[in-house]
């Protein structure tokens, strides 16, 4: 580097001009421990660049060739949130890429303490991860995702500088570490890539973190040091705190506890699933319009609700057989095949069908009546038009649909044989098979995701011998962290989508597990409380054997007051005529519940 004479412009000593080959150096714009990046002049052209480099020479010849293939490589893929590389070179043996800034700011200047709001974050974000899904998915990491190395415009649109710089850095390291544990891994394996988009996708985490905090994760502003404080490098625990400036919704806190979560299994695996939760976030909050049906409505409109059963071939025959005046008989066709059931329940409560023939009567959540207002030949047009089983399935997806179908089904038994008298059979089951819409219409929409969030749901190993199991998430926390929506509220967009008021979604939530259930003042709330109930203990039977007693006797307990049920009576629903057991840890908790009922039931006290 050399320098000119001062500026005799100025009557206090002006700085040396410092000068990188024939660039002029005009600013640090950042640095990291694997790279730095400087804002200088080009005098050939009078344009201002960002220069990116590495902070350690390549160690030799054949290194420096790996570099500069691996950057021109990289600077090869074009896509909208990459930054366009201007000039690949080497200066006094350090190599360097250069980006046209077109005038916008780094991140770093960007960024305030007092963070940012949530959906500008989050829009950020997802133009990061766009930008390195694509870059991953065509076999280039970036591995140093930094603040200083993001271009940001004045509309809030982002781009990545840098990409490749650091990965001859990234390989010297990766083959240190891997000699210390006496391990081989070839830096440029598939393993080795996935590592280090794996890294990325961290680190895209850990600035999600401080764009909503305003400060640094762990008061250390290079990612790449905080990356080696979490395990498995390291043992610290990073979580979003709870007093923020800008308050954080709890679907978006819960995907950003998930990219950072302390356990290497929870987080998220490759840029695309981040991303995905992100936009479902934005979608479903109203920021990007639409609400949670906005993940849907495509889905909706291509494969329908959910596909008709594997046996709908021979309902359609059966249906055709049928004479109009057999409603009944017709209700119990129509109610073995969810998909049709909730096709005529769509068809009733659309808004054309209620304004011109039920105008003001309510919603209709008969079957029985749904035929009687559509008539033998419409039932017959709908299950025709029912997309084929399993729709875009595939084999294992399908059978994670069936079993969650029969698993809906039986929770409408059970709730069947806990109804008092007045109630409508038919009303109850539908409702009790409402309650699993979200559930349903997730996991044939959303196959993959559903898979996630099972996963989420599954107890975490303990880390030393000795430690118990850290819990799963919730099935909200769950679905936040991958869908960035809870799936009730994706089964309360498909019912508005119906045309079904308010009223009717408000049944179809379950009650909250942490809320104690003392009365039911209507008999909506008895509805639902009696669904719920149904659910609850369905769901109980699938726990490890270990578990699911307990958790059964806490459904009757929970339930007691305001249903007048003990152990035993739910005891005798779940062994309803109709029903199989449902595993073996069923039939086992069904053992113990068989000694339980023997005791005293918790309803003895409210009755």
């Amino acid at each position: 580097m050399s320098a000119t004479g001062p500026d005799t412009t100025s009557g206090a000593r002006a700085q040396p001009v410092r000068r990188f080959g024939r660039l002029q150096l005009l600013r640090l714009l950042g640095k990291s421990e694997r790279t730095m990046a400087w804002q200088v002049d080009d005098p050939r052209t009078g344009q201002e660049l960002m220069l990116v480099m590495p902070r350690v020479q390549p160690a030799d010849a054949a290194a420096l060739e790996r570099w500069q293939q691996s950057v021109r490589q990289a600077s090869r893929l074009d896509h909208p949130h990459l930054a366009a590389v201007v000039e690949i070179g080497v200066q006094d043996g350090w190599p360097y890429a250069a980006y046209d800034p077109r005038g916008d700011a780094t991140l770093t200047d960007r960024l305030g303490r007092q963070g940012l709001p949530g959906h500008e974050a989050a829009a950020l974000a997802t133009q990061l991860l766009q930008g390195l899904a694509f870059a991953h998915e065509g076999g280039i990491a970036h591995h140093d995702v930094e603040p200083f190395l993001l271009l940001v415009d004045a509309a809030g649109g982002l781009r990545i500088a840098g990409l490749a710089v650091a990965g001859e850095m990234a390989a010297r390291e990766t083959a240190a570490l891997a000699a210390a544990s006496g391990s081989a891994l070839d830096p440029g394996s598939l393993r080795a890539q996935r590592e280090a988009a794996e890294r990325d996708v961290l680190a895209s985490g850990l600035l999600l973190h401080q764009l909503l905090t305003g400060e640094p994760v762990l008061d250390e502003p290079d990612l790449g040091r905080q990356i080696a404080r979490l395990p498995p490098l390291g043992r610290e625990f990073v979580r979003l705190p709870w007093a923020l400036a800008q308050p954080v919704a709890e679907p978006l806190r819960a995907i950003v506890n998930r990219a950072t979560d302390r356990q290497e299994r929870q987080r998220y695996r490759n840029a695309r699933t981040l991303l995905r939760a992100l936009e479902g976030w934005l979608q479903a909050d109203g920021a990007a319009g639409g609400g949670p049906l906005a993940l849907l409505s495509d889905r909706l409109h291509h494969a329908g609700v959910l596909p008709a059963s594997p046996t709908a071939a021979s309902r359609a025959a059966r249906l055709a057989m049928m004479e109009r005046e057999r409603t009944n008989e017709l209700a119990d066709v129509v109610l073995e095949d969810l998909a049709l059931a909730f096709e005529l329940l769509r068809l009733v409560n659309s808004a054309q069908v209620r304004g011109s023939q039920v105008s003001g009567s309510g919603p209709v959540l008969t079957v029985r009546r749904a035929i009687a207002m559509l008539g033998l030949e419409g039932v017959r047009r709908a299950a025709l038009a029912l997309r084929t089983w399993p729709g875009p399935l595939d084999e294992a997806g399908a059978q994670a649909l069936t079993a969650l179908i029969e698993r809906s089904k039986r929770a409408g038994r059970v709730a069947l044989a806990l109804r008092p008298a007045p109630y409508d059979g038919e009303v109850v089951y539908l409702l009790t098979l409402l309650q699993n819409l979200g559930r349903l219409v997730v996991q044939y929409h959303f196959a993959d995701e559903a898979q996630q969030v099972r996963r989420l749901m599954q107890p975490v190993p303990a880390q030393r011998e000795g430690e118990p199991d850290e819990p799963g998430m919730s099935e909200e926390g769950a679905a936040f962290a991958v869908l960035g929506v809870d799936i009730e509220s994706m089964g309360a967009a498909v019912a508005r989508h119906w045309g079904l008021d308010d009223s009717v979604v408000a049944l179809m939530r379950r009650l909250p597990l942490a809320t104690p259930v003392r009365s039911a003042d209507t008999d909506d709330d008895m509805l639902r409380a009696l669904a719920s109930c149904a659910n609850e203990a369905v769901d109980a039977t699938l726990l490890p054997a270990s578990r699911a007693a307990v958790a059964l006797q806490r459904v009757a307990q929970r339930y007691a007051r305001v249903l007048g049920i003990g152990v035993r009576e739910l005891q005798q629903a779940l062994h309803g005529p109709d029903d199989a057991p449902i595993s073996r840890e069923g039939q086992t908790a069904f053992g113990a519940l068989d000694a339980l009922a023997d005791l005293p039931h918790a309803a003895g006290a409210a009755r």
